[in-house]
């Protein structure tokens, strides 16, 4: 029987899975290996009846520049009871699964170490190499590198909100952008850069001072006011979904939106679109000045997470998918896969990126660096004190929106 690879998706979709998916297959059915694409992450290791098909390279071949993923993700999270319980060994065993290739954020990476460990227990020998991703680019690879599909994630935002910015333009509104981006506020910072968005809010702006929704609702209005004192009546501000999960619980109670409440008493969040609660927190805010303001809610998430990759992240994905092959010839595992600028892979193992607390903790915007603080400091707009007086035309306290007192920079 040949020596089999099998490889699984987990978490939600990213540009270039599909290039990984087939790279990693051409690399191995080049060297004669079988390749196994499981379907529903890791919920087909944990049934008698895993959904599964034989990859060629025709499959592959087909797949390689598309969007989405044509294996099916999940965001399956196995218990203890699962391990216990619903393993399935006998796919491994009967399939003579050598190598699990797994795709996904931090959470998958460390179940397939997991899976790895269990399997070694019961004295099978599976190697398992990670491939990260995310389009939020909040993971710590080295040099800065970007996870894959932030690129093309990026590209597709700016596309949207360039439109959105146009439209700003043509109508004389103000349009609230709301990014994904759960703990670092990458997409939102990097979108709004390329299009010059007037105001930009990401979690790690408040680095000096507590997030409220209060000071987010002030930093927009700060920049509706300033336009207007520069004779602009339109604009676009872009908030990152994170700011949003920032806030404690009695802030969001008292935000005025209704939520439904999960079975331990929490806001569920993730079933609430963040444009149309901060643009209605704004408006609400507004109806307390003498701004003429119209705004409109835009989301952007799922919308980017399955579009076609660019240029960039064909190539990078490319790399990553032959350098799987690369780090098992060499006889790596229980790590992730990693491309420099050079092109070159190498292995990066958990325990050297992991916490005290046993995760990996997201890469923020370094909201300190040349780059973020240029783009703030000459794109943005917003109330400084030289703008106090004139601003009383539109608000009572101009000082309430001075964006380096709200941030208590």
């Amino acid at each position: 029987m040949k020596d089999a690879i099998a490889i699984c998706c987990g978490g939600g979709p990213a540009p270039g899975m599909n290039t990984v998916i087939g790279s990693v297959a051409k690399m191995f059915l080049r060297k004669g290996y079988r390749v196994i694409g499981l379907h529903g992450g890791y919920s087909g290791l944990f049934t008698k009846e895993p959904e599964m098909i034989d990859i060629d390279f025709q499959f592959a071949d087909n797949i390689f520049n598309r969007g989405g993923s044509a294996l099916r993700m999940s965001r399956f999270k196995p218990s203890d009871e699962d391990f216990q319980e619903r393993f399935n060994l006998n796919l491994f065993k009967e399939n003579n699964i050598r190598l699990l290739v797994t795709v996904g954020g931090d959470d998958t990476a460390s179940t397939a170490n997991r899976i790895a460990k269990f399997i070694e227990d019961k004295g099978y020998d599976l190697k398992n190499i990670h491939v990260p991703k995310t389009i939020d680019n909040d993971l710590p690879l080295p040099d800065y590198t970007p996870t894959f599909g932030y690129q093309s994630a990026k590209e597709a935002g700016v596309a949207i909100c360039n439109t959105v910015y146009e439209d700003a333009r043509t109508s004389g509104n103000w349009f609230i952008v709301s990014a994904m981006g759960r703990s670092a506020g990458h997409l939102a910072a990097g979108i709004g850069g390329a299009c010059h968005y007037p105001m930009i809010v990401i979690p790690e702006m408040f680095n000096k001072t507590e997030i409220t929704i209060k000071k987010i609702v002030n930093l927009v209005i700060s920049a509706m006011v300033k336009r207007r004192l520069l004779g602009i009546s339109y604009g676009a501000a872009i908030v990152s979904e994170g700011v949003f999960h920032a806030l404690s619980e009695e802030e969001i109670k008292n935000s005025g939106i209704n939520f439904s409440y999960d079975d331990h008493g929490h806001p569920e969040l993730g079933k609430v679109s963040k444009a149309h609660i901060f643009n209605e927190m704004i408006e609400n805010e507004l109806k307390k000045t003498r701004l003429k303001v119209k705004s409109r809610p835009v989301e952007v998430g799922y919308e980017i997470r399955c579009v076609r990759p660019i240029g960039y992240d064909l190539v990078y994905c490319s790399l990553l998918g032959i350098g799987v092959w690369e780090l098992y010839e060499q006889g790596a595992s229980s790590c992730m896969v990693y491309v420099d600028a050079s092109g070159k892979a190498s292995p990066l193992y958990l325990k050297n990126l992991q916490g005290p607390d046993g995760k990996i903790p997201p890469r923020l915007v370094d909201i300190e660096g040349h780059g973020a603080t240029t783009l703030i400091k000459n794109n943005l707009h917003f109330i400084e004190p030289a703008d106090y007086e004139a601003a009383k035309e539109y608000v009572d306290n101009p000082e309430e929106l001075d964006f380096y007192k709200i941030l208590n920079w």
